[in-house]
């Protein structure tokens, strides 16, 4: 038996996995809350709450019958713990939305240009990435830093008793040479922390230990051999896509959207930097080049705010009823999207201030969103293929979004690609496949995604007229140049 630890911001579950003729069967064990608050003067996660969380769900497990296991952690990448000399926290784990790292790129930038930086790690720049929230720590904190651990990885030692840092999430740091895999002293040093006080680097699916026998005989847990898997959630996710050959890309569709392919290189080029690609690492030593925008969001808070209550799929269904003889063209990107005071609002204003039709009802509403993600993530294919040099014939889509069928459909048309969508429950899929690698049963990833495509059920949407499509891109391309 196999189980995931599967930990995003705001919610979290254990799913058991295991293989039965031929076919892997999961289940879902145990489902908890996740989110962050201020404490003191930041906001912080409540890491007791994970540790105890995992640990009730391994009572569920044993209580169902599961006397042993292997055990997986993912979660979201780049917020970290500060362990003392005595393997004690030394303060709460401070949240990547956290304001203390706002203008702090700017500041690093004064001494290592962001071109530099790109070209001596390949990540996009996010304000809140590792090398950024290291730069605030103070003095004295720092040097009372034993070890520095990644969410996962602590969630682990505090499981196992041993310290690693897994090389998926380790990358999102902003800190690793993406070619040499070790620390770029340079950028290091801006952090005023040492390479010795952090965990030593292991790839996914190393064995990382036993659950610790006073945790399996306190709490009556399952005895769990604790395997590293992608930690990073994405890295999980892209695991679980279920493509075979070449000529494919991915798109992990969630509150944010992340796009690209799997490479066995990394792309450290201007131009790659001026389409804000980025090269985190993946399974097997690969990378992950892709690009992260605007996923379903706009769509969460359209849904949160309205005043009539639909479910996803309710929206979906009226948008699919809504006629609009011409969609308003919106910049999702512009940074008024972010963390507007009210999303439908800020929609309506913005079309105003664009002299375009205002949408006012879910269904146009949704439409407009739907039409807009369609052809930013249709742009981002096109800008794949140029930075890449490779021909894209397939986007598989995974994740929640992909059980949006008006999307999918729009993707598919301004994309001009087959889609293929499914599973929503990738990444756990894709923790679970490294695992089951790491005990043998499975002799590589591409077996664990022919074991994916045979195990759960995709959909496949083909474009629809080109002549109307190419028509309908133009327009809103032209409209937002």
């Amino acid at each position: 038996m196999h189980i995931a630890v599967d930990i995003g911001a705001s919610s979290g579950r254990l799913v058991t996995g295991e293989l039965k003729e031929g076919k892997l069967v999961i289940q879902e064990i145990h489902r908890f809350a996740n989110g962050y608050q201020k404490q003191g003067a930041y906001q912080c996660w409540d890491i007791d709450h994970l540790e105890e969380q995992i640990l009730r769900g391994l009572q569920i497990a044993k209580r169902q019958g599961i006397q042993s296991c292997t055990l997986g952690i993912d979660t979201w990448a780049v917020d970290y713990v500060l362990l003392g000399k005595d393997g004690e926290r030394l303060r709460e784990v401070i949240a990547y939305r956290d304001s203390r790292t706002d203008d702090v790129m700017e500041q690093v930038w004064k001494t290592v240009p962001k071109h530099d930086i790109y070209r001596k790690t390949g990540i996009q720049f996010q304000p809140f990435n590792t090398i950024y929230q290291l730069f605030t720590e103070n003095e004295e904190l720092i040097g009372r830093t034993e070890t520095v651990l990644l969410v996962p990885d602590y969630l682990h030692y505090r499981l196992t008793g041993k310290k690693v840092m897994e090389a998926t999430n380790a990358s999102t740091m902003q800190l690793f040479d993406p070619l040499t895999r070790d620390f770029d002293e340079d950028l290091l040093a801006l952090t005023s922390f040492q390479s010795k006080q952090f965990a030593p680097l292991v790839e996914a699916g190393t064995v990382i230990g036993e659950i610790k026998g006073t945790l399996q005989k306190q709490y009556d847990l399952p005895a769990c051999t604790v395997i590293a898997v992608g930690s990073h959630d994405t890295a999980s996710a892209i695991a679980g896509v279920p493509a075979a050959g070449e000529g494919w890309a991915y798109l992990s569709s969630g509150t944010w959207s992340l796009i690209g392919t799997e490479r066995s290189e990394p792309i450290l080029d201007d131009s790659s930097l001026d389409k804000n690609f980025t090269n985190e690492w993946g399974i097997n030593k690969t990378y992950r080049y892709l690009k992260n925008i605007i996923g379903m969001w706009m769509i969460q808070e359209i849904r949160r705010l309205y005043p009539v209550d639909y479910n996803f799929g309710e929206m979906a269904e009226e948008a699919s009823r809504t006629d609009l003889k011409q969609v308003p063209s919106i910049d999702l990107n512009d940074p008024r999207f972010l963390k507007p005071a009210n999303m439908i609002e800020e929609l309506q204003d913005y079309c105003r201030e664009t002299d375009q039709y205002v949408p006012t009802n879910i269904g146009e509403l949704g439409l407009t969103v739907y039409h807009n993600l369609a052809m930013l993530y249709s742009e981002a294919l096109e800008e794949l293929e140029l930075l890449t040099g490779t021909s894209i014939r397939t986007l598989h889509i995974v994740g929640g979004g992909s059980q949006n069928q008006v999307l999918n459909q729009l993707t598919a048309d301004y994309s001009g690609l087959q889609v293929i969508t499914g599973p929503t429950e990738a990444t756990a899929l894709g923790n679970l496949i490294v695992q089951i690698i790491a005990a043998g049963e499975l002799d590589s990833l591409e077996a664990g995604r022919q074991l994916i495509r045979s195990s759960f059920p995709v959909r496949t949407y083909l474009p629809a007229d080109q002549g109307l499509l190419d028509k309908e891109r133009r327009r809103i391309h032209d409209s937002k140049s």
